[in-house]
């Protein structure tokens, strides 16, 4: 007589989850804005390198620090904006928290697929914070303008670049607005970041009341 077969063990599905510091666990593929929390946010960016962290310097620059800059150079851009599009603007690389800051040209070779699992995650922020989901296309070209010019500084101070090299990939950086770049540690790139988020949050919801 054959031995009978043992019974099959159930597969476990795989993880498609991360479970946070602050407890949350955010589904990677369906995310959720009631498991994003700006401390989350936070931490991950200041702990995320710019330039996959071939900068030079103590510290890497962090997608914090990065994103405090793009929100700056929006405001000198267009000085009346309105405190909405800043928070946006600040929030503009969040999702990196969870997937890391990937180059542009591996973005560009991974196509679509990552684009839109990048969009639906930053969706969910933008609704966990009352933005809106969808950014008006003239306020992703001032954000993406915004973010070229601080690639430019970094590309020029940090990276190695030559200026011609760096306006050739990057465009001219803004008239009139000038930056030296000095890397944060990790730790205080996360608590400027709450701290401007913090800020923008306060001033959003002032003007929502009037």
């Amino acid at each position: 007589m054959s031995p009978r077969p043992r019974p099959s063990k159930s597969v476990m599905p795989p993880r498609a989850w991360q479970r946070m510091l602050s407890g949350r666990r955010l589904d990677l593929l369906d995310p959720s804005a009631m498991d994003i929390e700006i401390d989350d946010i936070a931490l991950g960016l200041s702990r995320v390198a710019r330039w996959n962290g071939q900068t030079t310097g103590e510290h890497g620059f962090s997608v914090a620090q990065h994103s405090l800059i793009v929100e700056d150079i929006c405001v000198h851009i267009e000085p009346e904006l309105n405190t909405q599009w800043r928070l946006v603007a600040l929030l503009h690389d969040a999702p990196e928290y969870v997937i890391g800051d990937m180059i542009s040209p591996f973005k560009a070779a991974l196509g679509f697929d990552y684009r839109r699992f990048e969009d639906h995650l930053e969706q969910a922020i933008h609704i966990r914070f009352g933005l809106p989901a969808k950014m008006p296309a003239a306020i992703k070209t001032l954000i993406k303008r915004a973010d070229h010019a601080c690639a430019y500084f970094e590309a020029t101070q940090l990276v190695g670049f030559t200026d011609g090299e760096a306006r050739q990939f990057f465009g001219e950086p803004p008239e009139d607005y000038h930056l030296i770049i000095d890397p944060l540690p990790a730790r205080e790139a996360c608590v400027q970041f709450v701290d401007r988020f913090t800020a923008l949050s306060e001033r959003l919801s002032v003007s929502q009341k009037v």
